[in-house]
């Protein structure tokens, strides 16, 4: 399960920044951050923005489904023996059995 998790995770991260990057460079009335760039997009030829509208379309889709994946692959499984632990822990008394320490503070001050 960690490989998977790696991986995804991994993924997650390259999917992210390629939609931010993405966003970024759609022009939208010459007002965005694509105009920094040249301001037309030639590369993708005429049908540029709508290669860049289906290219943000598809990231995003991978973005919810590697965001959901994730959340479920780590999700807790048993909460109960968690809690249950650290109730056992905190509900125990702390009892040394060091001579020297079992007296308490305020003999220490009296003496």
């Amino acid at each position: 399960m960690g490989v998977v998790r790696t991986i995804l995770l991994v993924a997650f991260v390259i999917v992210c920044v390629l939609l931010i990057l993405l966003v970024l460079i759609q022009n939208e009335d010459n007002g965005g951050m694509g105009g920094v760039f040249g301001g037309q997009s030639a590369a993708f030829g005429s049908h540029s923005a709508s290669v860049l509208t289906k290219t943000t379309g598809v990231l995003t889709v991978l973005f919810f489904v590697f965001t959901f994946s994730l959340a479920l692959i780590n999700k807790v499984s048993d909460r109960g023996s968690d809690l249950s632990k650290t109730a056992a822990e905190v509900q125990e008394p702390n009892v040394s059995t060091d001579s020297a320490s079992s007296g308490s503070w305020l003999d220490e001050v009296e003496e």
